[in-house]
């Protein structure tokens, strides 16, 4: 199985995206999406605090699983049990399910409140994916756990660690879908399971999980695992604020991780079952915002076709510029020739107008202006005090810049609100455009 990661907790796309981009993931390979909702799932009821002001409706929910349907993509819903759970923690209605009080990163696992919460949560996502035949837990960097002193008594009452405490959780959240759900198969990251020794999996033996290299791997046969999934990335582990994909770094991501799947054969009984290529939108739910869907699908595109080609191939890199519509690709500027015509294109390139160009023309134009330096300075503006023979000399020069930034960025606004709810757009300009633009709109200003 090859699944598209679509991270939720940041930049969700309107359905009417979802329905362009969900045809080219078929054709590109994938057979599945992971969707991350976190707050964009409609939860009703004691619920309903988590839900986003833009949140999917059942509606929409609905459309999504036809689409993938129609497009032979198996859907997975994504929900977070134990760490990554700020987008519930934050509230002060659960506050009190924290781990370490002083933070919304985990939960609790010792107030018994914990796993109601979850198994609501959990039913609510699962009633409304009845053909999912997946889950994904999330269960990765819970961080601080066994720092509150529920945990620290726990441990001390139990002769016990973090890791057993881990599993304790783990086990219930695998129980109670074993006993409501049966038949529906559970997938999990594995970091934490990672610090996990050998013996204690033994003992615990959790479904099934995604572990990232060979040593681990010899670790999860002698546990007692049959099957792993493994979990690239496409877009947004390159920094929190990355604007533009690099593709040849991803790409060299995947070409490690089908060297990986070549040795799994030798690992028997020990089978691959899948991948997941992964594509955060935050790095977590107060981060900014990283890459958009449209700036990444060209690195995407080439992820996928190097796993279905088992390498970057000329037939990978020209099923590639077939689908997506380009004359060529520079893996190592991560550019593309051509104009393209996947979903979401126009905010492709205009993305990265704003990435090469806009700093770069506004701080030139700012700051290497001897006549702005000179008769123009924060000074001048401040005291409103200048020659108009020295201001005529760059201001015909500094309002056209400003013009024509003003008239691109009403563009891109216009491109952005059709694929993204409105406080999407809102961050990303806030983010990337304003800081840069501002500068400009208020030299503008007091020259005016």
């Amino acid at each position: 199985m090859r699944l598209v990661h679509l991270d939720l907790k940041g930049a969700a796309p309107r359905i009417s995206y979802l329905e362009q981009v969900f045809p080219l993931l078929s054709q590109l390979g994938a057979n599945g999406i992971l969707i991350e909702y976190e707050d964009m799932f409609p939860f009703k009821g004691e619920l309903e605090i988590l839900r986003s002001p833009y949140a999917y409706s059942e509606e929409d929910i609905e459309r999504i699983q036809q689409l993938a349907e129609q497009h032979k993509l198996e859907v997975v819903p994504l929900v977070q049990t134990f760490g990554h759970v700020e987008f519930i923690l934050k509230h002060e209605k659960y506050q009190h399910l924290r781990e370490v009080e002083r933070f919304p990163n985990s939960f609790n696992p010792h107030v018994p409140d914990t796993l109601a919460l979850l198994k609501s949560i959990l039913s609510q996502v699962i009633e409304k994916h009845r053909r999912s035949t997946w889950i994904h837990i999330g269960a990765d960097e819970v961080f601080h756990l066994g720092e509150g002193m529920d945990s620290k008594n726990w441990m001390s009452h139990n002769k016990g660690d973090v890791g057993t405490m881990y599993l304790k959780h783990i086990k219930e959240v695998l129980g109670f879908l074993a006993e409501q759900y049966w038949g529906l198969r559970v997938l999990m990251w594995d970091d934490m399971l990672r610090k996990i020794s050998v013996g204690a999996l033994r003992v615990a033996l959790v479904a099934r999980a995604c572990p990232t290299a060979v040593p681990f791997l010899t670790k999860y046969v002698e546990s007692g695992f049959e099957a792993v999934w493994f979990a690239s990335a496409f877009k947004g582990t390159t920094g929190p604020a990355q604007a533009w994909t690099p593709l040849s770094y991803h790409l060299k991501n995947h070409l490690s991780w089908l060297k990986v799947m070549q040795a799994v054969p030798r690992l028997a009984p020990l089978r691959l079952q899948g991948i997941v290529l992964t594509g955060w939108q935050r790095y977590d739910h107060y981060s900014v915002l990283c890459e958009l869907l449209p700036v990444s699908i060209p690195s995407l595109a080439i992820c996928l076709q190097t796993l279905v080609n088992g390498g970057f191939t000329e037939d990978a890199k020209r099923k590639v510029l077939d689908v997506l519509g380009l004359e060529g690709v520079q893996l190592e500027q991560s550019t593309c020739e051509g104009r393209g015509v996947f979903p979401g294109v126009e905010i492709y390139h205009m993305v990265e107008q704003v990435n090469g160009h806009l700093k770069d023309s506004i701080l030139k134009a700012l700051e290497e202006e001897s006549a702005i330096k000179g008769w123009f300075s924060p000074y001048h503006r401040k005291r409103q005090f200048g020659n108009p023979r020295n201001m005529e000399s760059f201001g015909s020069k500094v309002l056209k810049l400003h013009e024509d930034w003003e008239s691109f960025v009403h563009d891109l606004r216009a491109q952005l609100e059709r694929i993204y709810f409105p406080d999407t757009v809102e961050e990303w300009m806030e983010e990337n455009v304003n800081p840069y633009l501002d500068q400009l709109r208020d030299l503008v200003r007091d020259y005016r």
